[in-house]
């Protein structure tokens, strides 16, 4: 039996339950060390998004059906904007959202994330969907966020 390969790209913001070391539970354990929720000159730029379980389901379609070489993208959302996630946090955490210059960002945000959230890589899923017949049907990012379950514990 032969193989068959193809290139599968995630979003940038894999998300759901269970989520504790992505993107999302990094923005949120910054908020609550600096005190506010924080995002990057207007916020505009944007961040492609996937829930967890729809990546999953996407996996499954690749390996019963991809065509070999397909590039695929995992992504449910084609950008959302930063402003919008920082707003969704800092209303869980009842924390003030605020706009920072990139030098500021720079201090703001540590590790991984410093470089990354200035950033905007908004990416379609439309020849995925296509190709597969996929569905995203989970929750979108701002919805998973405002669930509560990245608050617990």
């Amino acid at each position: 039996m032969g193989s068959v390969s193809s290139s599968v790209r995630l979003a940038a913001t894999v998300h759901g339950r269970g989520d504790t070391r992505g993107f999302i539970s990094a923005l949120i354990a910054t908020a609550r060390e600096k005190g506010v929720s924080a995002f990057v000159g207007d916020g505009t730029n944007r961040w492609p998004a996937v829930h967890r379980l729809d990546a999953a389901v996407l996996y499954r379609l690749v390996v019963e059906s991809a065509p070999a070489g397909a590039p695929l993208h995992t992504v449910a959302e084609e950008g959302v904007p930063f402003r919008d996630i920082a707003d969704a946090i800092g209303r869980r955490l009842r924390l003030p959202v605020v706009s920072l210059t990139a030098a500021e960002a720079s201090e703001h945000f540590v590790g991984f994330l410093a470089p990354l959230v200035s950033l905007g890589s908004p990416a379609s899923s439309a020849l995925t969907r296509e190709r597969l017949g996929w569905a995203p049907a989970h929750p979108t990012l701002i919805a998973d966020i405002e669930d509560g379950h990245y608050f617990e514990g």
